[in-house]
Parts: C-alpha cells; structure tokens; sequence
C-alpha cells in the first residue's frame, strides 16, 4: 500500500512536471507557428494508469475582403469654360490596370483630359459607352480593386482536322513494299459497246472560283466616313466666326535670313551646352512681335463687342500654334516682353513637349494677345493665316528659301522668307500693321536693334 502511494506520488510529480514543459514548449511553438495544437501523454513504466493531456491553440486571420472592394470612378471636374466631353477608352472590361494607369480620355473642345485609375485592380464594368457624352462628376467605370484579371482563352485548335497538324508519313522502305512483280499487269477488257459521248454545246459551264478579295478590291473607288472630334469642331467653328465677324486683311513683306541664320551657326552650340536647349528662329520672331506689339498697341488690343470699347493691353502673351494629329492647338507664352531668347526657347519647348504628349490644360491655352503660326516647318511659300479670335492678329512665317535679291545695286542670293500679317481691318489701319510687319522685319534681320531700342 505505501509502495503504491508511493509509486502515485512519483508518478503525478513526474506529470506536473511534464505538463509545465510541455506548456513552455507549447507556447514557443505558438509563437513561432509551428503548430496549431499539440497532444501530450505522460505514461509511468510502473504500470500506472494512463492520462491524456490535450492542448490547444486558435489563430485568427484578418480578412482580405477590403481587397476586392469595388469603386466607381466618376469623371473629373472641368475648367469653367467647358461644360461636356466625349469619352474614348482605352481599357476594356476584364482588363488589369495599374495604379494611375489611363483607362480613358475625355475629349472636350480646347483639350483631351486623361482619366487614371485610383488604384490597381480589374475593370469590371463601363458605364459609359465609347463616343458617349459625359459631364463634370459622371460615373464612368467601375473598378474591383486588388483583383487579378483573367487571362483571355484562346482558341483551341479544331480537334476534327488533325491530319492537318500531323507529318506525312514516310515512304515506304522496299522491304515493307513488297517484291517486285516480274508479270506484265492484264489488259483491262475492251467493252462491248462504245462510250457515249456529249457535245461541247451540251456541256454546262461551270462557275469560275471567286477571285481574291486584293484581286476584286484592286482599282475600287471606296470612302470611309470619321466623325469628327470636339477639338477640330471648335476649331471650324472659331474659324468661321473670325471670318463672319473680323475684316480680315492681309499684308505681306519679305525677311532677309542671312544675319540671324549666321548667329544660330555660330552659337548653337554653346547655346545648347549652356542652356540644354537648341537655339531656333522662333524665339527670334517672338521677341521681335513682343517688341513691335509694344511699339504698335493697336496690334496688340482687342474690341469688347459687348460694351463696344476698345482694350490695349500693357502686356504680350503670344500664342505659338502648334498642329497634333486632333487638331490645331495654340499655347500661350506669358509676358514675353519681359523674356530673352533664352526664356522663350525653354517655354515654347515646354509647351511643345506637352502638346505632343496631350498634355496640355485648358489654363495653357487660355488667353493670348497675339499668335504666331510657323508653316514653314512644312515647307509652306506663301500663305494668308486666320486670325484666332478674340484676337486682331496674327503673324504668318513660311519657308526660309535661296532667292536672288537686289543687295547694294547686285543681285545677290539670300536665305528669305516671306511673312505676312492678317488683322481685324475695323480696329488696325494698314498704317499701324504696315508698321508694325517692317519693325518685326529689322529686328529678326538684325538683332541689335533690341539692343540699342531703335
């Protein structure tokens, strides 16, 4: 009885003590996630009765449902100006994007206004149909966020033609084909009766294969009808205004090239060591239309129709006209009669980059006293250019081509180039743009007038 008593006193000392290891392992494990839960069994090798000792330990996952949440994205504000916009996506349902990714563009009638996603996901649905008509704080699309798109199933090769995809089977070797025969084969049997026989005019002709679509297309007279975008409508509309409301006039005048193309020859280079930016002639006729704007403000004003008074204004913002694939865009280059060459090459290149990048705001575009618009980049000749309204006018630049001129009573061959000037005739009289045209000649023919304020 005393050895028992014993033995059961030794025994649940010996589980006591198990069971607190067994607890600091546990615990251990539980930190560093090994397992979930864990039996322990303590047994004596004297015999003594068996107990289980069972542990175990929960875990709690965090939910990832905030993951899959889906948003809808509405159309952004608009500049004052503009009330509506065309939308054209670039996205379609189903497809994965990133964050800040575009989904779509919104075309207004001054600019294309670009949509990002807020966030990386799948587009699950287009509230919007391409071409549709949206305003300031519409729904566009809705966007499951955090979601991985499907990749999309392509077509199974058709399983009822496998002979198509499977090798032609080797020849046969001679051993496989048999011996060779050393009998003349029979001669098939005559018939009894002749063959019958047909007429050719009893012969119906039978339909010649279609031709190939290239072939039938070759020579055809086709059209094809694009609708036209908001920015090229208002661009004919702005045009036919100017046309219906200005009295537009035109005046023309010649610029001898040859002094300023010899200081871009010479500093090009350093200029664009200097300033990282190539030197060109616009920022020479930007300045000269600053300073000549300055000399003739009737240029540079404008008539308010509404109250039928006339504006002059103590300031130049030239807008440069820049062609994209939608249309004719102007940028405006702020306060150039306080710029150098310098600023005027860095704001007129900024602005450029944007325009091909579609980048430009409605604020770039904005305004404007005067525009300058560069064909000859195309190599154009000669052209009357289109006042840009509320403006009263605009300069015209062309090509720069080798003519024989009269230079000190010899006939000598020049880099010229036509300009011309086309302006409201009811606020500028041909004096004043006569005037003004010689001015911008002197200047871009000799730079130091700027200099000396002549």
């Amino acid at each position: 009885m005393l050895s028992r008593s014993r033995c059961f006193t030794r025994t649940f000392g010996r589980s006591i003590s198990a069971l607190r290891q067994s607890n600091n392992v546990l615990a251990r494990r539980a930190a560093s996630g090994i397992s979930s839960s864990q039996c322990i069994s303590v047994k004596d090798t004297l015999n003594c009765e068996t107990r289980p000792s069972i542990f175990q330990i929960r875990y709690f996952k965090t939910t990832a449902a905030h993951r899959n949440e889906v948003i809808t994205v509405k159309t952004p504000a608009f500049a004052e100006s503009v009330t509506e916009g065309d939308v054209r996506w670039e996205k379609a349902v189903g497809d994965t994007v990133t964050e800040d990714e575009v989904v779509c563009e919104i075309e207004t009638d001054k600019t294309s206004v670009q949509v990002p996603s807020p966030a990386a996901g799948v587009i699950e649905e287009l509230l919007v149909p391409d071409g549709g008509k949206v305003e300031g704080g519409t729904p566009l699309f809705k966007l499951k966020k955090g979601a991985v798109g499907a990749a999309k199933a392509t077509p199974a090769p058709a399983a009822e033609a496998p002979a198509a995809a499977a090798p032609p089977p080797p020849p046969p070797t001679p051993a496989a084909a048999g011996p060779i025969p050393t009998t003349m084969p029979p001669v098939p049997p005559v018939p009894a009766q002749p063959i019958a026989s047909k007429p050719v005019s009893a012969i119906k002709p039978t339909a010649a294969p279609a031709a190939a679509p290239a072939d039938t297309a070759k020579g055809a007279r086709s059209e094809h009808r694009v609708k036209m975008n908001r920015m090229r409508l208002r661009i004919a509309q702005r045009l036919k205004e100017a046309q219906n409301t200005c009295a537009m006039l035109t005046t023309f005048n010649e610029v001898d090239m040859s002094n300023i193309t010899e200081m871009r020859k010479v500093y090009k280079d350093a200029f664009l060591k200097k300033h990282n930016i190539k030197l060109g002639f616009m920022s020479a006729f930007v300045k000269a239309a600053a300073y000549a704007l300055m000399d003739q403000p009737a240029v540079n004003a404008v008539i308010d129709d509404t109250t039928k008074e006339i504006v002059y204004r103590d300031y130049v913002d030239i807008s440069v006209a820049v062609a994209t694939p939608k249309g004719l865009v102007v940028p405006v280059v702020r306060g150039v009669e306080g710029m150098n060459f310098t600023d005027i090459e860095k704001a007129i290149n900024e602005l450029g980059e944007k325009a091909r990048k579609n980048e430009l705001a409605v604020e770039d575009m904005d305004g404007g006293t005067f525009t300058i618009s560069n064909g000859g980049v195309f190599g154009s000749m000669f052209g009357t250019p289109i006042i840009n309204p509320p403006q009263s006018a605009i300069l015209g630049m062309h090509g720069i081509f080798d003519r024989p001129v009269a230079v000190g009573g010899k006939v000598e061959i020049r880099p010229m180039m036509y300009v011309a000037l086309t302006y409201d005739h009811r606020l500028i009289d041909g004096r004043e743009a006569v005037t003004f045209l010689r001015k911008i000649k002197s200047v871009v023919e000799d730079p130091r007038v700027l200099l000396l304020d002549m």
